[in-house]
């Protein structure tokens, strides 16, 4: 059996902007819809919705028939829960409040195999590897891995670059909304000087030679964004697309 190949490695490697769309809801219905709708990659968003464990292993499931990439955002860089995604089959990780390069290389310890890194080896239990189905799974497990570690507060601005150059680190990803709230600008995601600070940190990042990425609804920055070089933009998120079209329905007298 071939190894699993990783779609988001792929979809970059075609050099042009990837949308996306967030996953919060722990049904994977919702994950087959989102699948189905035309999207590049979507992210399972396990820090900040109520997905378990299995949960995430159901959207994974959920998402493998479709040709879209799938992306985990695990609550924390907790090695051992990290090795856990990694067995069920998540090839790219985005993780969150990523301050200084210590804590990023600490991540890419995690996911990779010795000598690259100290990730655990348990095949036989492990679905990534098909329970040695794979044929030299260990060999060509950390050429399909994807690092991608999320910048969110002006400590992590300050550090930018040598975040960014860590080995075994892809990209950055911009959250603007924490980042906002580091900036003492709270809920402010309109504010310019936010999204200033958020342009500039996608050219620091491209300028590394690293990818970037960004998510967000104001179509400002996905404007400026996509100006400045980003390469994976999420526009979405399944809760919000959702609430606002019963919203919208029941506004317009469709409900009762």
């Amino acid at each position: 059996m071939q190894m699993p190949q990783n779609r988001f490695l792929e979809l970059i490697r075609q050099g042009r902007p990837a949308w996306g769309c967030w996953l919060g809801i722990p049904d994977p219905t919702v994950a087959e819809i989102a699948a189905a709708s035309g999207f590049d990659w979507l992210l399972i968003d396990h820090e900040h919705a109520p997905f378990e464990l299995s949960d995430v292993l159901a959207h994974l499931r959920a998402l493998e028939p479709y040709p879209v990439a799938q992306l985990v955002r695990p609550v924390d860089s907790s090695p051992s829960l990290l090795k856990r995604f990694l067995e069920m089959g998540a090839q790219t990780f985005i993780i969150p409040m990523i301050d200084t390069p210590e804590q990023a290389a600490a991540c890419a310890e995690a996911l990779y195999y010795p000598p690259r890194g100290r990730r655990g080896v348990g095949t036989s239990l492990a679905r990534a590897a098909r329970w040695n189905g794979v044929d030299d799974y260990l060999a060509g497990a950390n050429d399909e891995i994807c690092l991608l570690v999320q910048a969110e507060s002006t400590t992590s601005l300050a550090n930018l670059e040598r975040i960014a150059k860590v080995e075994g680190v892809h990209g950055v990803f911009i959250g603007p909304s924490d980042l906002a709230a580091s900036m003492g600008k709270l809920g402010q995601g309109e504010d310019p000087e936010l999204i200033n600070a958020c342009i500039d940190a996608i050219r620091r990042v491209k300028r590394t030679g690293k990818l970037a990425g960004i998510l967000t609804l104001n179509q400002t920055l996905i404007k400026k964004s996509i100006s400045a070089g980003a390469d994976f933009i999420a526009t979405g998120v399944d809760t919000l697309l959702l609430s606002g079209a019963m919203r919208a329905a029941a506004a317009a007298g469709h409900c009762p």
